[in-house]
């Protein structure tokens, strides 16, 4: 297979391991979260292009190429899948090819043509070998399977070439070496058939048909603008090759005019039916036919077709399309008739392929400690849901041993790593947690809520009432609010709480969360009364200096009356005269002001 087919784009990958779980080969490795598409394991199915609901899988783009291809080159040729009128509205087919004109090609075709040739080869080979069983199947991925995976089936195989491959050849015997061709199809797979390096120089180029409409829209191609055309080469006979219940087949039958190809021919599409018809080929005693198609439904619902049609509806328009036309042995061309004998080598497939790389041994030690990681010691807890991507928890442990898978892709160890961090918080939250049911029962508490209430074990299955006034509760289910805050003080117990609760709508339960605020409201009253008690303080202290200072005005006041009365008492005593202007005390007054 070439690298890089398909692959992941990182930003979309969302870690659900849905693509694990549909990879047929488990050729998904996880890592660091991200599933990354193993290149050397890899069928090109597209399965998990279809499966990822992220549109994180993808395929290479190679409309840049097919576009460098047209304008580098001489002819190139439009090779298009027979499915496609399972695609296209009947309107829709009438303009494709002018469509495919006005992109540049200079000759379109059906590969219808190439598959009445590879049809009428295969019959004549299973006629030419009867007595054993055959695997009959154009399909790129179901035949890369059963050679990498199931090859002690592959001598099994039909060597005659697809459709795709013996048309390229075809085309370049008829139109010269230089001759391009690119096919178009649903199908993800081509683009590795196509680069396989036992078939070189046929197919230069695989676009699928949401590539084409992608390209149709870069170039503003609308096939309501497109003109009424026919393809250069055309067949109706094989347009029911791309159908599940044994196109091939019923394209020979219909070729060689009801040619038996034996009592027991069946078909089987879709990965598990392909593998269940392969073991029963395995099993079975008497010679058997097989064809099988990758795709459940056929090549018509391959996971490229670019459509939004009912699956039923393609399959009809298809059947439709083949019933239109009268068949005929040999499909008439531009360029006369195609050749048809069996033992063109442009209808031979080699068949040469390389073979899955080999997965390494593991050791039983080895998948027990994985599974004693994730706490899968004992049988009954390896539960085998498959949530991985692998069938059991043995296979997924296999995988992370050799690399391919990670022990948290476990998603239920995973939730009981989750639940048990959850139980460990809660446990060792210092608030009180209460849950209670519908009917405000007590359903379970944590240590700190069964402290400060005082709660045992015995009242889980009471009624709240035993411990609180259940109110708060009854007005969030009578008011549906989200939720509830308040600060309660539980005279009980008593405790101040600030309280939180909230429903749990889905689960029609209660949580209640209580902080224990009596510690710190105590403080903060404490704090108050000594905000207070320090502002009386200072204030009476103020009061007391007021009071000391008017004591001592007072004082000073009455002390200098009673000293001008003993001055005066002095002087009358002396006998001297009292001058009523001279008086001593102001003029020892207006001394000591005027010296300073």
């Amino acid at each position: 297979m070439a690298s890089e087919i398909v692959f992941t784009r990182k930003a979309r990958c969302r870690d659900c391991h849905r693509c694990v779980r549909a990879c047929p080969v488990k050729a998904i490795r996880v890592h660091d979260g991200q599933a990354q598409v193993i290149a050397e394991r890899c069928i090109g199915c597209g399965t998990c292009i279809r499966e990822c609901p992220q549109h994180a899988k993808s395929y290479r783009n190679d409309i840049t190429e097919a576009a460098r291809l047209i304008a580098e080159s001489g002819t190139v040729v439009a090779s298009v899948a027979p499915s496609y009128a399972a695609v296209y509205e009947p309107w829709q087919q009438k303009r494709l090819a002018s469509a495919l004109r006005r992109l540049g090609f200079g000759y379109v075709a059906e590969t219808a043509v190439a598959a009445e040739s590879v049809a009428l080869a295969g019959a004549a080979y299973l006629a030419e070998n009867p007595g054993r069983s055959h695997i009959w199947s154009s399909c790129p991925a179901a035949t890369e399977y059963i050679r990498r995976y199931r090859p002690a089936m592959a001598s099994l195989l039909s060597p005659i070439a697809s459709p795709m491959l013996a048309h390229a050849r075809l085309l370049r015997n008829r139109l010269g070496d230089e001759t391009r061709v690119i096919f178009i199809g649903p199908c993800v797979a081509k683009k590795a058939e196509a680069e396989r390096p036992d078939c070189p120089d046929t197919v230069d180029l695989v676009l699928t048909f949401e590539e084409l409409a992608t390209w149709l829209d870069q170039e503003s191609i609308l096939l309501t603008a497109c003109e009424e055309s026919e393809f250069d080469e055309a067949s109706t006979a094989a347009r029911l090759y791309p159908l599940p219940d044994g196109g091939g087949l019923k394209t020979a039958g219909i070729l060689t005019r009801g040619l038996s190809l034996g009592p027991r021919v069946f078909s089987a599409s879709g990965f598990e039916e392909v593998d269940r018809a392969l073991d029963f080929l395995s099993e079975s005693t008497e010679p058997m036919i097989l064809e099988p198609l990758f795709c459940a439904g056929g090549c018509v619902d391959g996971p490229a077709t670019a459509t939004e049609r009912n699956l039923f509806s393609r399959r009809f328009a298809l059947e439709e399309s083949a019933s239109n036309a009268a068949v005929a042995p040999v499909a008439h061309t531009a360029l006369g008739p195609v050749p048809l004998p069996a033992t063109d080598p442009c209808l031979l497939d080699p068949g040469i392929r390389t073979p899955a790389p080999a997965l390494r041994n593991v050791r039983e030690s080895s998948i027990n400690e994985v599974l004693a990681a994730t706490g899968k010691t004992a049988r009954e807890d390896q539960l085998d849901c498959g949530a991985c991507g692998y069938a059991s928890c043995r296979d997924k442990a296999i995988a992370v041993v050799r690399g391919m898978a990670e022990p948290d892709m476990c998603i239920p160890y995973m939730r009981h790593l989750a639940e048990t961090r959850t139980d460990l918080i809660l446990q060792g939250s210092p608030n009180g947690i209460l849950l209670l049911d519908a009917h405000f029962h007590i359903v379970s508490m944590n240590p700190a809520f069964r402290k400060h209430f005082r709660a045992g074990e015995a009242t889980v299955g009471k009624h709240v009432s035993v411990l609180m006034d259940p109110e708060p509760f009854e007005r969030l289910a009578l008011t549906g609010d989200a939720h509830l805050e308040m600060t309660v003080r539980h005279e009980r117990f008593g405790l101040l709480f600030h309280q939180i609760l909230y429903r749990l709508s889905e689960a029609q339960q209660y949580v209640g969360i209580f902080v224990d605020m009596t510690t710190s409201r105590s403080d903060q009253q404490q704090l108050e009364l000594m905000r207070t008690q320090t502002i009386a303080q200072a204030q009476e202290l103020l009061d007391h200096q007021i009071a000391m200072a008017q004591q001592m005005a007072e004082f000073l006041g009455e002390s200098t009356a009673r000293g001008e009365v003993l001055v005066e008492s002095l002087l009358t005593l002396a006998g001297e005269p009292r001058n009523p202007g001279d008086d001593p005390i102001k003029k020892w007054r207006w001394t000591t002001s005027t010296s300073k």
